[in-house]
């Protein structure tokens, strides 16, 4: 995959990337060295990874166990959050590659849509441990605070206050063509009125400097605060005093379940605090200037790190779902139930009518038995 070595730009939207000292924009050959790699290889192993790992959540709760608890309804909306969220990287790393290559509509959709995703599946994580504080620590209170009703409340205001939050991202991205007419770089040449077809952008689009100073603060210190710190804070408060508690038990499954939210914890720091690190700092260095080297190698390490933070959308179902032990069951009917199907239909047609009710009886059974409680998933 290569880059084009045209360099486009809109003064008025990307002034904050212009090489003052040599009166042209800055040429971002090592960010675009890694996005070459990162965009299309490590993205898609992701997107593969996390839409069939989420899917496997979503299609088990529907076929196999219904949502009988808190624990259910917060898995299943994680499942959902980080489906959406994976279903819409891909067009997002398209059109940081090449263009967008759909109109406005698609443009507000898509990304308003990944930010939504991104504050709903990391509040849901917040609520989960919350949910495992009250059921462990407060076991007392548990059956009153931890039903259904509150679950399904809890997760539409979450979503409610997702799309919220995520309203700058809805109004502020057009689908544009940024003016490159009028200024073309060409391997540090300038040049002007150029036959280059039109290549329509993504991105922020501002009227005045002033709230696109304001914005470009706002939506990052909003992502730092509710998406990362926030789910964090409550995190390790809720699952600290769950070891505390837990360690006063003399028993093995309650070490076990100790070194499991110990994972948790670890692999929720490990994804999301050096990108929000490197967000913290890119926001910061906006209120100063930098050279070229210096905001090529921000973008640079912004883009792996954004990439290893998406690696959670993977790892959520592992650590939510399939480390449990009834989850694992259900995830194997599934495959049993699957090569039934494919069984069905490679034998003659004579025995389709057989197989077809004893596939059937197979999901009344799974169905009808599947009665665990959604909260001993990981527990």
């Amino acid at each position: 995959m290569e880059f084009s070595s045209y360099v486009y730009y809109d003064a008025g939207d990307y002034d904050e990337y212009y090489n003052g000292d040599f009166d042209q924009p800055c040429d971002y050959n090592a960010s675009n060295s890694v996005n070459s790699v990162v965009g299309p290889y490590i993205h898609s192993i992701i997107c593969i990874l996390g839409f069939v790992g989420n899917s496997l959540v979503i299609l088990t709760y529907a076929l196999y166990k219904r949502s009988r608890s808190m624990t259910d309804v917060f898995l299943l909306n994680v499942a959902i959050a980080d489906l959406l969220f994976v279903m819409a990287l891909p067009f997002i790393v398209y059109n940081e590659l090449y263009h967008w290559p759909m109109g406005q509509v698609a443009c507000k959709l898509l990304r308003g849509s990944y930010s939504v995703n991104l504050y709903s599946g990391m509040l849901m994580l917040a609520c989960i441990s919350v949910d495992r504080y009250i059921a462990i620590v407060q076991a007392r209170r548990s059956f009153r605070l931890r039903s259904l009703t509150h679950g399904y409340v809890i997760c539409a205001l979450i979503w409610v206050f997702a799309l919220l939050v995520s309203v700058p991202t809805f109004y502020f991205y057009h689908w544009y063509e940024p003016s490159h007419h009028d200024v073309i770089w060409v391997s540090g040449i300038k040049e002007d009125n150029t036959s280059v077809a039109p290549q329509y952008v993504c991105e922020w689009k501002f009227e005045e400097s002033k709230v696109a100073k304001m914005v470009k603060v706002a939506v990052p210190g909003t992502q730092l605060a509710i998406g990362f710190f926030l789910p964090l804070i409550i995190m390790i408060f809720c699952y600290t005093t769950v070891i505390v508690t837990l360690q006063k038990a003399k028993n093995f499954q309650r070490h076990k379940a100790v070194r499991v939210v110990l994972v948790v914890v670890l692999v929720f720091i490990v994804c999301h605090l050096p990108y929000n690190l490197a967000l913290i700092y890119d926001t910061v260095s906006m209120f100063k200037e930098s050279s070229c080297n210096e905001v090529d190698s921000l973008l640079m390490a912004k883009s792996v790190l954004e990439t290893f933070a998406y690696l959670h959308c993977c790892l959520n179902p592992v650590l939510y779902a399939f480390i449990g032990v009834k989850f694992r069951n259900h995830f194997r009917r599934i495959f049993r139930d699957l090569w039934c199907v494919g069984k069905r239909y490679i034998t003659p047609r004579r025995f389709s009518t057989v197989n077809s009710n004893t596939y059937m009886s197979t999901i009344r059974r799974s169905v009808d038995g599947s009665s665990e409680n959604g909260a001993s998933f990981t527990m």
